[in-house]
């Protein structure tokens, strides 16, 4: 009945925030700060890119697996926002690689200052395939994300205590988490949670990335709460909802049906990726929240 409950009001909040909630232009200044964004070189993490230079932002890292892409967003983007060149670089991050993701947070200590983090870089997929020991979707969307996030803390909370500011980590999420099967993170298995997601005969891949997102709202409570615990300086994590949006996250289970809710119901991407500004630019208070249409939500 609880599962029900839950399914029933995340179809219902998504249908009603794509049809009758436009999402605010966010307004706010990023003169001086450098923000990293995963993922940024097509859809959700590219329209987020392009508000924060439009923001001021002083140093924009595009995190991309594939850096020819990378580059070629990078050049979009300058002829969009008339900025400097300098404004932006671009530099790999394979979140399927916990090598890539050690590499990438080594070559972060050497920045002068790390204001914030978007976390958009994630996967959806319906076939089965391990990497690095564990189902990939896991993999990218849960173990890979909170690795990077915290081998960047050092230099977040360095940061906080150099210039005096509040650093920030937003961790993309969906109202699909609603509907995430809890019996695969069934706490009373005694193999642990791992051994049933990573069996391939028991996993679910088709509610995998509902499950992921679920996964990441956990972690995000668990950190945020580690993290006001600790003595250390504060740093904002959230999890922000850009809700149904026109993106390529999908493309792998494309089907008529998907095709023609996209075209009678989803954001466009630009719109979606307003919540993800959002989530960069919320205070204290938004920590280890949910984030639905740029408000706090349970």
């Amino acid at each position: 009945m609880a599962a029900l409950s839950s399914a029933i009001k995340g179809m219902s909040s998504t249908i009603y925030s794509n049809l009758f909630i436009e999402l605010p232009i966010q307004k706010g200044d990023l003169t001086g700060q450098t923000v990293i964004v995963t993922g940024s070189n097509q859809g959700l993490g590219y329209e987020a890119s392009r508000h924060f230079l439009l923001l001021g932002v002083e140093r924009l890292i595009m995190a991309v697996r594939n850096l020819e892409k990378g580059k070629a967003a990078r050049l979009k983007l300058l002829e969009d926002t008339v900025r400097d060149p300098s404004a932006i670089e671009v530099w790999e991050l394979d979140m399927d690689s916990y090598a890539s993701v050690k590499k990438f947070a080594t070559r972060v200590e050497t920045l002068p200052r790390l204001d914030a983090l978007l976390a958009n870089a994630g996967l959806a997929t319906t076939t089965f395939n391990l990497s690095e020991d564990n189902e990939k979707t896991i993999t990218v969307n849960v173990v890979g994300t909170f690795l990077l996030i915290l081998l960047l803390l050092p230099k977040l909370r360095e940061s906080a205590s150099k210039f005096d500011i509040c650093p920030r980590v937003s961790i993309v999420n969906s109202a699909l988490h609603y509907i995430a099967p809890l019996a695969e993170i069934d706490v009373s298995n005694q193999a642990g949670i791992f051994s049933r997601l990573n069996n391939k005969k028991t996993a679910n891949m088709a509610m995998r990335y509902p499950l992921s997102k679920l996964l990441l709202l956990f972690a995000v409570r668990a950190l945020a709460k580690r993290l006001e615990e600790s003595k250390g300086p504060m740093v904002v994590v959230n999890t922000p909802n850009p809700s149904w949006c026109k993106s390529q996250l999908m493309r792998e289970n494309e089907s008529f049906g998907n095709r023609v809710g996209e075209r009678m119901m989803a954001r466009s991407t630009e719109e979606g990726s307003r919540a993800l500004v959002n989530g960069i630019l919320s205070g204290k208070e938004s920590s280890g929240q949910y984030i639905d249409n740029c408000q706090v939500k349970r």
